[in-house]
């Protein structure tokens, strides 16, 4: 049998000693196949009947990681970014990778509680329940600042409209929106369909939420 000397490559990683494998970069076709190499699935969690999707192997592999801050960047950069706003709590993981390698500053998004006062806050319903989100006050000019909001998940959209209506009450202009993953079916793309979206998951999301196969934190 013929073995192509990429697949004795693959080979020889997989089978060396870990040290080693730490310092063999594997090469990814693009974001997307690292996420499906990479991403750990783990059945009936945090609730039986759910496939959770573990993005933490995916975030300290360095080529995935790069990848991924890649492709976001290249969207927030469409998107117009001055500023790239970060979801707690991953997304200010792949935020401020991503602000750093476009030279823009990020602003984190906090979950209610958080931050000293003042802070200006924008409650949203959850399934059973409520959350809310917040920014600071004082020390922070967003009028007529272009936003970007990057997060690591998509599924109902709430904390993206929620972060959106933070920001825009403050006078940001939300000019896009960036995933990694979307949880399909649970109506976040619809939710979000009047701004543009990318999610790293998807298919072609480039131009909007209804033309992306994208995602967002819910």
């Amino acid at each position: 049998m013929r073995v192509t000397l990429s697949r004795q490559r693959n080979f020889c990683i997989r089978h060396a000693p870990v040290s080693l494998k730490a310092r063999i970069p594997v090469a990814y076709e693009n974001a997307r196949a690292a996420l499906d190499d990479l991403i750990r699935l783990v059945p009936d969690f945090p609730t039986a009947g759910v496939l959770f999707e573990d993005l933490t192997p995916v975030l300290a592999d360095p080529e995935g990681f790069r990848l991924i801050v890649d492709e976001v960047a290249e969207a927030c950069t469409e998107f117009g970014a001055d500023v790239i706003g970060g979801l707690d709590a991953r997304g200010f993981l792949i935020g401020s990778a991503v602000a750093y390698r476009m030279e823009l500053g990020v602003l984190a998004v906090r979950k209610k509680g958080k931050l000293p006062p003042p802070v200006h806050t924008e409650s949203y319903d959850l399934e059973y329940g409520s959350a809310a989100l917040e920014i600071p006050a004082s020390g922070l000019d967003l009028r007529g600042k272009r936003v970007v909001l990057v997060d690591d998940v998509l599924a109902t959209g709430g904390t993206m409209a929620a972060a959106r209506a933070l920001l825009e009450k403050c006078g940001a202009e939300v000019t896009g929106l960036c995933a990694v993953l979307e949880v399909p079916g649970l109506g976040g793309r619809e939710k979000l369909s009047d701004l543009p979206l990318y999610v790293v998951n998807g298919a072609d999301s480039t131009d909007s939420a209804d033309s992306a196969d994208g995602a967002e934190n819910g």
